[in-house]
């Protein structure tokens, strides 16, 4: 490995021009690359496509959940004749409309009840009412204030036609007149997805100029005493450029996980640079810069490639998880510590020579060397008494990781967004009304799904659930609008079945029927927490194993209901296994590159941190997401490092002192405030999460804060702990090995 490097600062001494010429083109591929990014929200963030559960959704959101647009209208009395007039009014021109696959209202409804004509008096149209099922009504009226229209989008729309078709719709609403006191509102889920696309978009710029900004205060306020000391910032930059154009050339979209991962990625960043800026500044005081430069690129180049790998294991660890969003962030997460290691690895060497780089005057050393004392002394009082010390730590870590299973876990993805976006207040307004905008959807397949017998099973399960769980508010299903035309009741015959559903318009029938083939069930239900949606879920399966349906029929929950409930149980045991596999990887790791008993030492404050987050989290209220799912093998990357740190400068000070305090004393001295630092530039690129609208980031930024805090503090305080342990019993190991082997023998 040391020729690569050697041969790296050869190429940048030598040819400096060719490799800057290089990566303008590489930076130039990068800005082409960016053009490619496109926004990724939605359920595929959630659930992989590409399993059997996920190809059943996708077909069940082709088949049933065409995209739908609301337009919501508000008014003093929403069965009021102009009211119900304007929404027949606005209905053709909403139809015409390209992309737009059906319109239905309670127009349709009152129309086709009344002899294809509205109404002219409240009276007439509160009598219709009345023959109307509650739960028909309920999906287009939800109270006498408010007004639904449902306008379905064609299947398989681009992002790119859905705003269209929004745009088009919004401006057609605008051109319209309602009536007097009526207002007029779209929204829905792909309005939804829009706003939140454009929201994480805002989100990503304000978090990365807020970690750059809090990076410059960084280098300003702990590294003045290097030259060029914002050099580490341009790098960095550069760097996330490069990660940019990669993600857009290999096709990796930007979901609210991805724009996580940049303020993680610019804390780990500048950590890599100021470690080569500060060996090049070093290397620089003693010797020519040609030789600062080979010394910085094969001394520290390695150590620091060890450093990013044993980060990347807690990366690696995400790809198990069935959540694609947590997938994903490992991913841009491995590709961006990558890319700012080589970039500083080559950046700075390079810069130095094209700016025939020039050391500062060594001052100001007294403050680091005061730090310097002072941590080592803390190390050493640690090392004399390490068993009380690692006892209470452990302890509180052992608390942290039975608490663990304790903590929430949030799957909601209305909490996740600003509170005050526009569709989400809308959203909510209905909510608040009707209770949850998310249905219960139970899929019925079969050969003919439409005969008697399924239609009455349909019936009988709808009555049941509704009687069984007062979670449940009501329910609708093809059969409530066969029942409206033909006077309440199930037909006993095909051939009757198939008139009857000949005359439900078009745009309620295909809400619930697919041919013959497949029909669906909504229940809807109160506004019920996560958990409690789980666990209504749960009760469900068990009535349909339990209420047997008709011979090859099979009938189960899906839709959005069973998706974000499901990703409760996936968040819940993908967590508990990443961070399971976090630790073997780094251990193995360790294992293989190190090689001596002495590789373990990291495991013990790795171990200690990870529990006391769990703490943390507890007592700041903090749920688990999709994010903060990430924590635990994220934590064991980042406390690597700086714990690998420590151990390695124990050995290489061990070899020459005389005791274990010494080799304690001197490696923390000489290499505690440089942790320090590199641990407050890792804490301020992690703390521009929490600038973030988004609850969930700025949740997640609140936790990474706060376990590079610990990841410090055990590299400093736990570290000199274990060594110091470790080191007594190999001493007394070999004490007890020379007493048996000088034993004299009993003749």
């Amino acid at each position: 490995m040391r020729s690569i490097f050697e041969s790296i600062s050869s190429l940048i001494v030598h040819r400096p021009k060719h490799v800057l010429g290089a990566l303008i083109l590489l930076f130039i591929a990068s800005l082409v690359g960016m053009t490619m990014l496109n926004m990724q929200t939605g359920s595929e963030t959630y659930l992989d496509k590409s399993t059997p559960k996920g190809i059943a959704f996708s077909h069940y959101e082709d088949t049933f959940s065409h995209d739908t647009l609301v337009i919501l209208i508000e008014s003093n009395d929403s069965l009021a004749p102009d009211v119900i007039a304007y929404i027949d009014e606005i209905t053709p021109g909403l139809k015409n409309l390209q992309y737009i696959t059906s319109v239905s209202s309670i127009a349709d409804l009152v129309k086709q009840a009344n002899g294809g004509v509205i109404p002219r008096s409240t009276g007439e149209i509160k009598i219709l009412k009345e023959n109307i099922p509650s739960e028909t009504l309920n999906r287009y009226i939800p109270s006498h204030l408010l007004t639904m229209m449902m306008v379905r989008l064609d299947v398989g729309m681009t992002d790119k036609k859905q705003k269209s078709v929004m745009k088009n719709v919004r401006s057609f609403l605008n051109s319209s007149h309602p009536p007097p006191g009526v207002t007029v509102t779209l929204t829905g889920n792909p309005v939804f997805q829009k706003e939140m696309g454009e929201e994480l978009s805002n989100s990503m710029k304000t978090l990365i100029m807020g970690a750059m900004v809090l990076m410059i205060a960084v280098l300003g306020l702990l590294f003045g005493y290097v030259s060029y000391r914002f050099i580490p910032v341009l790098i960095v930059a550069i760097g996330l450029v490069f990660t940019f154009g990669i993600m857009g050339l290999c096709g990796v979209s930007i979901n609210t996980a991805v724009i996580a991962a940049f303020p993680v990625l610019i804390g780990l960043g500048i950590d890599y640079a100021i470690q080569f800026h500060a060996r090049m500044e070093e290397e620089a005081r003693k010797g020519s810069l040609e030789n600062a430069v080979r010394m910085t690129i094969t001394r520290t180049g390695p150590a620091v490639f060890f450093a990013m790998l044993a980060t990347t294991m807690g990366f690696i660890a995400m790809f198990i998880s069935p959540v694609p969003m947590i997938r994903s962030f490992g991913l841009v997460a491995i590709i961006g510590v990558a890319i700012c290691y080589f970039t500083s690895l080559i950046g700075i060497p390079l810069i130095a020579v094209l700016i025939k780089y020039k050391p500062k005057v060594s001052i100001g050393v007294d403050k680091p060397t005061r730090a310097d004392l002072f941590l080592s002394k803390t190390a050493v009082a640690i090392a004399k008494n390490p068993v009380p010390i690692l006892m209470v730590v452990v302890l509180f870590a052992f608390i942290g990781l039975q608490v663990d299973s304790s903590i929430p876990i949030s799957t909601n993805e209305r909490t996740f967004v600003p509170s005050d976006m526009p569709a989400k207040v809308s959203l909510d307004k209905v909510g608040r009304t009707i209770g949850s905008t998310t249905p219960v959807p139970v899929m019925v397949t079969g050969n003919n799904v439409l005969s008697p017998d399924v239609l009455q099973w349909i019936e009988m399960f709808q009555q049941n659930e509704e009687k069984m769980y007062m979670e449940i508010t009501g329910s609708s299903s093809i059969v409530d609008y066969i029942k409206i035309y033909n006077d309440g009741t199930i037909p006993k015959t095909q051939y009757e079945i198939d008139q009857i559903i000949s005359r439900i318009p078009e745009g309620i029938r295909d809400g619930f029927v697919n041919g013959r083939t497949e029909t669906l069930i909504e229940f809807s239900i109160k506004r019920l927490e996560m958990p409690q949606q789980d666990e209504l879920k749960n009760q469900m399966n068990n009535d349909l194993v339990l209420m047997t349906q008709p011979p090859g029929i099979k009938a189960s929950i899906t839709g959005n209901f069973d998706l974000f409930t499901s990703l409760i149980s996936d968040i819940a045991k993908s967590k508990e296994e990443m961070t399971l596999l976090g630790f073997v990887l780094i251990v193995i790791f360790l294992a293989l590159v190190y090689r001596k008993i002495h590789a373990i030492t990291p495991i013990v404050p790795i171990v200690c941190v990870v529990g006391w987050n769990a703490v943390a989290m507890l007592i700041l209220n903090i749920d688990y997401t999709p994010m903060t799912a990430c924590l635990g093998s994220m934590t064991i990357g980042v406390a690597a490092e700086y714990t690998i740190l420590i151990m390695e400068r124990y050995l290489e000070e061990r070899e020459t002192a005389a005791s274990t305090l010494d080799a304690i004393r001197e490696s923390v001295r000489k290499i505690g405030s440089a942790v320090m630092v590199s641990g407050f530039a890792t804490f301020f690129g992690f703390s521009a999460l929490m600038l973030s609208n988004f609850n969930m980031i700025s949740n997640f930024g609140l936790t990474t804060i706060i376990a590079v805090l610990f990841s410090v503090t055990g590299a400093i305080t736990i570290m000199p702990a274990v060594l110091s342990v470790l080191d007594h019993l190999i001493s007394d190991l070999h004490g007890i090995e020379e007493k048996v082997l000088h034993q004299p023998q009993k003749e």
